[in-house]
Parts: structure tokens; sequence; C-alpha cells
């Protein structure tokens, strides 16, 4: 079987989100891999993503990417990015989670000092 993909994925392990247009349509996922022209997404289980092209969150790159659904089998599929602007990305509210998440980080390591009298 030959590999079509014009350049090299690099092998990683980096949490991302996947978001459609749906309200509701935002996935968590794990990226497999990654290039400059696509990626390869695992999910926890078996997804059925739309055709239309979806917004694609990597925090550990501080980048989002509109990509099209290439190839999917059970929880695991393929997107490529694409290179035109898009007229308009689904709506994030990861950023404002990512925060929120930080600051909870924060007040349970205060409270843990406290409690262990080094506070």
């Amino acid at each position: 079987m030959s590999d079509r993909r014009q350049l090299v994925r690099d092998k990683v392990i980096y949490g991302g989100v996947a978001e459609t247009g749906e309200p509701g349509g935002s996935r968590d996922c794990i990226v497999r891999n990654i290039s400059e022209n696509g990626a390869s997404l695992e999910f926890s289980n078996v997804v059925k993503l739309p055709l239309e092209p979806i917004s694609l969150t990597i925090a550990r790159k501080g980048r989002s990417f509109l990509a099209k659904v290439i190839w999917w089998r059970d929880n695991f599929v393929g997107v490529a990015f694409s290179s035109e602007a898009p007229s308009e990305l689904p709506v994030s509210d990861l950023a404002e989670r990512l925060r929120k998440s930080e600051e909870k980080k924060r007040q349970l390591q205060r409270r843990i000092k406290e409690l262990l009298g080094e506070g």
C-alpha cells in the first residue's frame, strides 16, 4: 500500500478539540501524527464527523486549523488542513476553559500548602 501523503508526518501525542458548526459539535481528541498538510486524530469512541470543514484546535501548538475529513475508520480520522482562509470558524470556548482550569489548579495548590502548614 503506497502512502499518498506529500509530507512525512511527525508522530506526536497532543490533545486537541475538533469542532463542527453544529451546537454541541465539540469533541476532544488526541492528535497522533501531524504535518504541515494534515493530521491523524483519535477519538475516545466511534465518531462520525461531517463532510464540511471542521476546526481543529491544538492547545500545545497554540493553533487552530481549518480541516477537511479525508478518511475515518472507527474512532480514527485523517484530516487535511485547508490553506483557504475560513469565512467563519466555529466559536471555541477552549481558551476560556483552559484559563479556568489553570485558575482552579492554582487554588488547589494553595489549599494543599495551607493544609500541609507550608502556607
